[in-house]
């Protein structure tokens, strides 16, 4: 592993082969409350949010005799072949996309939805975001006698729900919802119904749309566009949605709070297609990258986007400036995530396996690149090097988004705060270190000045203000809130 010196860093950065440099999508939820049978809606609905997650997929169907349930390691269209639908039937059903913030990864056990026996019949829950105090919470259980089959945090979940003494699952739901705090997005379905919520704060998305008069809910409205299903509205912060047989019936079951909805949903996290929070993303992305264009303008023959999140943030970036806007990198959209592997060969990384560039767009060029963000700075480096070597001339990088300089709590997988290049390092070591002739960022007023509603956002990554009490990952105090 190599190592380099930044100059004016407060510390060694370093880099290897295929570093984890990359903000990662936290998990797409999909449920139909239908008639007939919904798996395969189901399905095209996780095949849809297959960018939420891409480590494990299940889905739990019920069709009023029995509960059914498929999970596996690896993509959609991998796990839920011909055969594994056919024994898939109900008229109602959960699927959730799974990338792991919380226990292991490659573990079966902890591919959502889980499903579970109880004093009630069958429970199956699935689940988006991180909660907070769900180590406090665990441990009090654990100490009375609980036992834990996972290391999710949506497990807590599942016992606070059994445990209660409330009458129906509904009001089970609402005991276990107000004792855990952090972002909750989540479908509950028992043997009658299927519930979904939003926590207070409304970190994650959930949307609600109609297909054919049956009810449907899904991360992102994309899931809705490639089955034909009309978008309704957004769950709202609070809301416990609750599909059954005679429709549809709304609770709003937390105290109201200041609404803070993750900001990086727009900037990196949604497909362009869709609607979230109430916003278009490729519009809010265009914007981003016209007021990037106003902020740091280039001198510059090309504008190149860092495929795919930051292709609307380039167009707006160069329909500001007036330049033109190419393809000037490809990616490869079949590299999986252990393609790479240590001790493969040096000349081989995860950079030039995933985007190749476009020489002829690029040679003898001055270049603006932009990408949506900047996490530890390896791969930006390594990009950087890229369109250098394709033979650019200059290579203006441009990031739609702030410094990141502190991790998330909610539900991203994002790296702690010592290994983010922002968080000690000032714009000019940020640049050397990529290499990159100049460098600018997208200021957090701009990034505000993009939504229509600006306070309802967290924006803790960039300024460290967190909306709810986080853990401390050092320190004498257990935690840190805004």
């Amino acid at each position: 592993m190599k190592r380099d010196r930044v100059p004016g860093a407060g510390r060694e950065l370093t880099f290897a082969r295929d570093p984890r440099d990359r903000f990662h999508d936290e998990c797409g939820l999909f449920a139909v409350y239908g008639r007939g049978n919904v798996t395969d809606l189901i399905y095209y609905g996780l095949y849809a949010l297959q960018h939420r997650g891409q480590e494990g997929s299940g889905i739990v169907v019920h069709d009023g005799a029995k509960t059914r349930v498929h999970r596996g390691i690896g993509l959609v269209s991998d796990i839920f072949g011909d055969d594994a639908r056919r024994q898939l039937t109900g008229y109602m059903g959960i699927g959730h996309n799974r990338y792991a913030t919380t226990g292991h990864a490659t573990k079966l056990r902890n591919v959502q939805p889980f499903l579970v026996d109880y004093k009630g019949g069958k429970l199956a829950i699935a689940h988006n975001g991180n909660l907070t105090n769900v180590r406090e919470v665990r441990a009090a259980m654990e100490e009375s006698g609980s036992i834990f089959q996972t290391t999710s945090d949506s497990e807590v979940l599942l016992h606070l729900i059994a445990r209660s003494h409330a009458p129906d699952l509904p009001e089970r739901f609402i005991e276990a919802a107000v004792q855990v705090e952090g972002a909750m997005s989540c479908l509950v379905m028992d043997e009658r119904r299927i519930i979904g919520y939003r926590d207070p704060n409304g970190f994650r998305p959930l949307s609600l749309g109609r297909l054919d008069g049956m009810y449907v809910l899904a991360s992102e409205t994309c899931g809705f566009d490639i089955l034909g299903a009309e978008f309704v509205r957004d769950v709202e912060p609070g809301e416990m949605v609750i599909l059954t047989d005679a429709g549809i019936e709304s609770r709003h079951i937390a105290h109201k709070v200041k609404r803070s909805s993750c900001m990086f949903e727009h900037v990196y996290f949604a497909r362009p297609d869709s609607f979230v929070f109430g916003e278009a993303v490729n519009r809010v992305r265009r914007d981003l990258g016209r007021r990037l264009a106003l902020r740091h303008p280039a001198q510059a023959d090309v504008v190149i986007a860092i495929p795919d999140s930051s292709n609307s943030a380039a167009q707006g970036f160069a329909e500001e400036l007036g330049l033109p806007y190419e393809l000037g990198l490809i990616r490869n959209h079949y590299v999986g995530r252990t393609f790479i592997r240590p001790g493969q060969e040096s000349r081989v990384s995860a950079v030039t396996v995933k985007f190749n560039p476009v020489r002829s767009l690029l040679e003898g060029r001055r270049v603006v690149a932009v990408d949506d963000s900047i996490v530890r700075g390896t791969t930006s480096r390594k990009l950087v090097e890229l369109i250098f070597r394709a033979g650019a001339t200059e290579v203006h990088f441009r990031v739609a988004s702030p410094p990141v300089t502190h991790p998330c709590h909610y539900g991203i997988d994002t790296p702690s705060r010592e290994e983010l290049i922002a968080s000690d390092h000032d714009l000019e070591a940020t640049r050397a270190f990529i290499g990159a002739t100049s460098l600018g960022y997208l200021d957090l007023e701009d990034l505000a000045a993009a939504v229509k509603e600006p306070d309802g956002y967290c924006t803790a990554c960039w300024t460290g203000r967190y909306p709810t009490r986080v853990p401390m990952a050092s320190g004498s105090t257990p935690f840190d809130r805004e």
